[in-house]
């Protein structure tokens, strides 16, 4: 039976509006940094296993430091949500297309286009932007420049992780995607453990969102984004993706009444932008 477009698109923006929960939810747990992130990637790990089987599969010692990357990546993402507003995070993360540019013609021997020049210099500008300004620290937000640093850092390892998959399909080894993504958050869950206990004290609220969010916001999230981007071109999936950034902040508003300040707005809306712009200049080069 042929798939439905609509439907494959409807999967993404659904994916993607799981993925933007994860600022929100983070903020609503008294447990620390430490103990959410391990606990997260503890449930995800055992949902990405049992919900897909491709997950189960393509295990081998070359998906282990893209796994590493990833589950870098997750740990950092919850620190920095901890302590900076969800939109400096999740703006801050969307940096990862600048470094893996730059990563590319050392690990992938792919060579930076004079195109691809302009769009760093305007994503370093959004970066700029971040820190110049004085953020104010907030009961969701309780040290925003430290955030803003583990946030950026967040980046650097998601670009270390999409230049791993991209590594992985050029050695003809794509569909160990999966079993990477479950093998990171598999790590990410041990490698704080020993921060994370003991636990002495927790709610059944806790509880609650901790479930939300490695069954759903992780979980769910990535079984409707591989039965989606199966039938979706990439350009369209990565605009498709961009629901998150753009919804992040808004669950943090709705939710926790947290609003970013005007200096990480704008330097959101440039990183933000400039992606956009960049990848669709690939698509139109490509075709």
């Amino acid at each position: 039976m042929q798939s439905s477009p609509v439907r494959n698109r409807l999967l993404l923006v659904a994916a993607a509006a799981l993925f933007s929960t994860g600022g929100a939810a983070l903020k609503a747990i008294t447990l620390t940094g430490w103990q959410v992130a391990s606990f997260r990637s503890a449930i995800a790990s055992v949902v990405l296993l049992a919900a897909l089987p491709e997950a189960r599969r393509g295990w081998r010692w070359s998906i282990v430091p893209v796994a590493a990357a990833y589950a870098a990546t997750l740990i950092l993402f919850v620190l920095a949500n901890r302590l900076t507003t969800a939109a400096d995070t999740i703006f801050l993360q969307s940096t990862a297309p600048l470094y893996l540019l730059l990563l590319s013609p050392l690990l992938l021997h792919e060579r930076i286009r004079a195109g691809d020049v302009l769009y760093m210099l305007a994503v370093l500008c959004g970066i700029v932007l971040f820190f110049v300004g004085t953020e104010h620290a907030m009961a969701t937000a309780p040290d925003p420049r430290r955030g803003n640093l583990l946030a950026l850092a967040s980046g650097v390892t998601y670009a270390l992780m999409l230049a791993g998959l991209r590594w992985l399909s050029l050695r003809g080894h794509g569909g160990s995607t999966l079993a990477a993504t479950a093998l990171g958050n598999v790590i990410a869950a041990l490698a704080v453990l020993p921060l994370a206990l003991p636990v002495a004290h927790f709610t059944a609220p806790d509880v609650t969102v901790l479930l939300y969010l490695g069954v759903v916001q992780i979980g769910l999230a990535y079984v409707l984004l591989t039965r989606g981007i199966r039938h979706v071109p990439a350009v369209e999936a990565t605009t498709l993706l961009m629901v998150e950034p753009a919804l992040s902040p808004v669950w943090a508003w709705l939710v926790h009444g947290e609003r970013p300040g005007p200096w990480a707005i704008a330097g959101g809306a440039a990183i933000l932008g400039a992606t956009l712009v960049n990848t669709w200049r690939h698509a139109r080069n490509a075709a």
